[in-house]
């Protein structure tokens, strides 16, 4: 499917966020569906993998329906970098349309979430960086996903918007299987925020894939800690193409938190390694060659925190 393609779909544009929740409402009552069209990086793409239009649906329930095409690339609401403080501290909210380049030239988040600026980078070519959004990253619920592996790392919150109000997603919460997500049929992701950690504080980023750049990871793995007195303080960890969901590590981050990072040894971070994560053979790489490199990748953050592995 190319751009030319989209005249087959009927498209509209809304003016403002209650519009949009307002026409995303009607059609979850409907039962038709909808697509949230920003970048269309994912999209656009999975259109080829899908019946054409008017061919039977699988399983011979008639003709697949097309799903109406709603622009939001435009909408103030659903774009911006912005960063907030309270009593808690700070928080980064980006806007669910705001582009992978954009991330990556934000000055607030190269200074407080250097993370996702990195990852930023390795999202495919600049022309996919100027289209794809973290919030299509998000819809799509991809294993293989770097922009959510990023978010699991810094524990972030998911704020989706609905005519019933707003409703905020643990990162945890989010995905329940393989490319579906918590988030209901009449609800708009609007935004992702997170509760920024002390400045300076380490972080890790590593792709594994077939070249430096234009690949869907192997395996890639996102950290984010805070370091005191030899102990890890916080630790948020996000693994792609590694399990049906994005792999949070829990094992391993339940280790890791539980005594001094100079007490942890090779042996018992690879077994809490091999409890989190349920790789595959597929086209782009083995299962054998997945595990050892998930191995590897949370063996090197370890080793940069400061632990004997």
């Amino acid at each position: 499917m190319s751009i030319a393609d989209l005249g087959l779909f009927e498209m509209r544009r809304v003016s403002g966020l209650g519009d949009l929740c307002e026409l995303v409402a009607e059609q979850a009552a409907r039962g038709a569906a909808v697509a949230l069209l920003a970048g269309g990086t994912d999209w656009v793409v999975e259109q080829e993998l899908r019946p054409p239009l008017g061919a039977p649906a699988p399983g011979g329930a008639g003709p697949a329906a097309p799903p109406l095409v709603v622009d939001v690339s435009r909408l103030s609401d659903l774009r911006g970098v912005s960063i907030y403080g309270d009593t808690h501290g700070d928080t980064l909210r980006v806007g669910a349309a705001t582009t992978y380049l954009e991330m990556r030239r934000s000055d607030a988040i190269v200074e407080r979430a250097p993370l996702l600026a990195r990852m930023s980078r390795d999202v495919g070519a600049v022309q996919i960086q100027a289209r794809g959004t973290l919030g299509g990253n998000l819809a799509t619920a991809s294993p293989a996903a770097d922009g959510v592996a990023a978010l699991a790392a810094y524990d972030a919150t998911v704020v989706v918007q609905s005519v019933r109000g707003e409703r905020r997603i643990p990162m945890s919460a989010l995905q329940t299987g393989y490319k579906r997500t918590s988030r209901a049929p009449d609800e708009v992701i609007v935004a992702v925020e997170i509760a920024l950690p002390e400045r300076g504080s380490p972080w890790y980023w590593r792709k594994v894939g077939a070249r430096r750049a234009q690949a869907i990871s192997k395996v890639a793995l996102a950290g984010v800690a805070e370091v005191r007195s030899g102990r890890l303080a916080r630790l948020g960890l996000g693994m792609a193409s590694v399990a049906p969901t994005t792999a949070l590590l829990p094992t391993v981050r339940a280790l890791c938190l539980s005594r001094p990072l100079g007490e942890l040894t090779a042996a018992e971070v690879d077994a809490a390694v091999a409890q989190d994560i349920a790789p595959i053979d597929d086209v782009r790489s083995t299962r054998a060659y997945r595990e050892h490199c998930a191995r590897g990748v949370v063996r090197d953050l370890l080793r940069q925190l400061g632990a004997p592995v």
